[in-house]
């Protein structure tokens, strides 16, 4: 896809790489980026920053995400990108409380679900539309420290799968990010954490790697290539792969 005169949506556009995605896309020539947040403030300063426009959005609440989608239809025109980005993550395991699980399947996963519930239909009826969705490497490896970050991020992935091989033939191309560590409000305090153990990278190179696999329509977004040798690691041998996440999780999570 070609992003100039495009009408992009990007949620989690109040910093860290939503952001830099408004700010990428803004420069690529979109005719409109609409700036979302739960942060209405920060959103608008990013429009203001691109010429752009915001609107406030919880992307855990369906309610909200359909009307983002309907009124950005009837004010701006219809969305030829929409970039599922917020996110949020937390520590611990089992243990962690079901309403701390619940809020972050709700913004790490139904987010694109209902995204996609709302937009893609749009999209078919006149002919094809993008879908640029969030995860992580955790969602292709895992997560020492974090078991709702890993089962959300895993999820997102599958899903993201789901939706480009079923609506592929029907002109729905969809594209999946999945970085390691990058520098954002989320990892702020966390540059030692096993995510880092590459490097920390800078939100607007990850929006370099996303529009040019969306210009080349590639599924998967690898801003760290080392992702791609982790996962053919784990798919050679699981028991090995699993034994060496066993020690990173004596290294970074020793409790």
């Amino acid at each position: 896809m070609d992003i100039s005169n495009r009408i992009v949506v990007v949620t989690g556009a109040a910093g860290g790489i939503g952001r830099a995605l408004a700010h990428r896309f803004a420069a690529a020539g979109a005719r409109r980026v609409v700036c979302v947040d739960i942060d209405g403030d920060r959103a608008a300063e990013t429009a203001r920053e691109i010429g752009g426009v915001s609107r406030r959005v919880d992307v855990s609440s369906e309610d909200e995400i359909r009307n983002l989608i309907e009124t950005v239809e009837s004010t701006e025109g219809p969305i030829d990108l929409f970039c599922s980005n917020a996110g949020v993550s937390t520590r611990g395991g089992p243990e962690v409380a079901n309403d701390v699980w619940q809020r972050i399947w709700d913004i790490n996963v139904m987010a694109h679900v209902f995204a996609a519930r709302h937009v893609v239909p749009r999209m078919i009826e006149r002919g094809g539309g993008y879908l640029l969705n969030t995860a992580s490497a955790a969602g292709l490896l895992s997560q020492v420290g974090s078991a709702p970050y890993a089962v959300t991020k895993h999820a997102a992935v599958g899903l993201a799968e789901w939706l480009a091989l079923t609506y592929g033939d029907q002109g729905i191309k969809v594209s999946v990010l999945c970085p390691q560590a990058v520098r954002t409000a989320m990892t702020k305090g966390k540059e030692g954490g096993v995510a880092s153990i590459d490097g920390m990278m800078e939100p607007e190179p990850v929006a370099e790697c996303c529009l040019k696999a969306i210009e080349d329509e590639t599924f998967l977004v690898l801003p760290h290539p080392e992702v791609l040798d982790y996962m053919r690691r784990k798919t050679e041998n699981y028991d090995r792969w699993i034994g060496g996440m066993r020690k990173l999780n004596r290294r970074f999570n020793p409790g």
